[in-house]
């Protein structure tokens, strides 16, 4: 979405009050202007500043409005000297805005001053023609290649990024992967690929150029991951995968994918938050799907998703996933800066699953519960049922119990509970805390293990919900 860019309004500065010059016994000549010996017209002390357009252009008299775009702010060139008479002698200039009006002056009298001087330097000879040139800045270039720029991140990420367009009966599905070996493992997001299921034909081009057909080796919805495999490739740049775990609040970080089609489009900005819950509603709008994610600023929009976000080494952070728009799908507010990435500690772990076996895992607590509020409005997870023989079970967690921690990362909903446990791998022991203040108690339970076939999901309330929801609907964002 390109939304304008504003330009500042220029300060006029204040008007100054017109003050008449000394009377004078005698008419003097006029030494400026177009035409010697011509006298401006006066002024009248009293008179107030005419509503006469200036020469430089209209400046209107209500409030100030930006320059419009492309237009320069000063105007076409201002005419010096009295203009010349037709019909009723014309009312005094307005005196404009002395910034303003300083550097159109400076500028013509520079202007002229250069013009003389050359005349006379070289009266006989015509004035030789310029020749442009540019001179390279190589020391500003040799730093702004090295690691720990955007430059150099920006050009290590794009030789191992791919823009990947699925043809679907309704159009074509445009996002972007990250390769990951030579031959052509590719890792992208479940949804960009989703609809090659039908039997339609995914195209990936390469940083090189190169175009190839694909087949999907595996799918992990739950993470919104998926590894597919380009048909005779070879000699391909892998990425360098990175450490999310180390990343910080306010590390810059840089984005490289297909937004709207632009291949190789680079954008950039910082790491917002580290751990956010980011949901999303199945195609039935039953349920809202749920994952950790990072949160980013980097401008991510619709084609970036499966692209690598890349610290400024140029090693792969997280794969781009999100971004929360607001309510501007609904005629709302407008959101800027709310992107999302799924962590590459929990991507490599998928992504090598999918590689070995085609299919990937998932942790499993062996609880349900809803995004309704935990009794009504305390913040946790309220557990609507415990399943038998479960994880959950056997750590001694009994339907309405609250779950208020995930180990030391607090949760207010259903949804924060599901997307930290995500984070974990099936078999970890964690801890939990059940209930808060003075009836708070902590348990560990070792997680279970599933195929990850189908997408994670929450009811909204009480298991049902027959409003549709938009996709990240419920002001969390879209899938883009």
């Amino acid at each position: 979405m390109n939304e304008p860019h504003p330009t500042g309004n220029h300060d006029r500065g204040p008007e100054r009050s017109a003050v008449d010059p000394e009377p004078a016994t005698e008419p003097i000549p006029a030494t400026t202007g177009d035409r010697t010996g011509e006298s401006p017209s006066a002024e009248s002390p009293s008179a107030p500043y005419p509503s006469a357009p200036h020469p430089a252009g209209p400046y209107p008299a209500g409030p100030q409005q930006p320059w419009p775009t492309g237009q320069h702010p000063y105007g076409p060139t201002e005419q010096h000297g009295p203009a010349p008479h037709h019909g009723p002698a014309p009312r005094s200039r307005v005196v404009t805005r002395p910034i303003i009006a300083t550097a159109l002056i400076a500028g013509l009298l520079g202007g002229a001053v250069g013009v003389g001087g050359s005349a006379l330097l070289d009266n006989a000879s015509p004035a030789a023609v310029p020749v442009l040139s540019s001179q390279p800045d190589n020391a500003r270039q040799a730093a702004d290649v090295k690691p720990g720029s955007v430059t150099y991140a920006a050009q290590v990420a794009s030789k191992s990024t791919a823009d990947i367009q699925v043809a679907t009966g309704q159009g074509t599905a445009v996002g972007s992967g990250i390769v990951l070996s030579p031959d052509g493992y590719v890792l992208t997001n479940n949804h960009v690929v989703a609809a090659a299921g039908n039997g339609n034909t995914i195209q990936v081009t390469t940083g090189d150029g190169k175009a190839y057909t694909a087949n999907i080796t595996g799918t992990s919805p739950s993470y919104d991951l998926a590894v597919i495999k380009l048909d005779g490739a070879s000699g391909l740049t892998p990425a360098t995968l990175g450490d999310s775990d180390s990343l910080q609040v306010g590390e810059q970080v840089v984005a490289v994918g297909s937004p709207e089609n632009l291949s190789n489009t680079v954008t950039s900005g910082i790491v917002s938050a580290l751990s956010r819950t980011v949901t999303a509603a199945d195609e039935s709008g039953s349920g809202v799907t749920v994952y950790n994610g990072l949160q980013t600023d980097t401008p991510i929009n619709p084609g970036n998703s499966g692209g690598p976000l890349v610290n400024l080494q140029g090693e792969v952070v997280g794969v781009n996933s999100a971004v929360n728009t607001g309510q501007a799908t609904a005629g709302g507010v407008q959101a800027y800066g709310l992107g999302f990435a799924i962590p590459v500690n929990e991507a490599k772990r998928i992504g090598d699953e999918l590689l070995q076996n085609g299919e990937a895992t998932k942790p499993v607590l062996g609880v349900t519960g809803s995004l309704a509020a935990a009794n009504g409005s305390a913040p946790g997870a309220q557990v609507a049922g415990v399943e038998p023989g479960g994880a959950a079970a056997d750590a001694g967690i009994s339907e309405g119990d609250v779950i208020t921690k995930v180990a030391d990362t607090p949760v207010s909903n259903y949804a924060d509970l599901m997307a930290q446990v995500l984070t974990h791998s099936p078999g970890d022991t964690v801890s939990l805390t059940v209930g808060s203040g003075d009836d708070a108690r902590t348990v560990q339970v070792t997680l279970g293990s599933a195929v990850d076939r189908a997408q994670t999901t929450i009811p909204e309330s009480g298991g049902q919900s027959n409003q549709p929801r938009l996709p990240f609907g419920g002001g969390y964002g879209l899938v883009p």
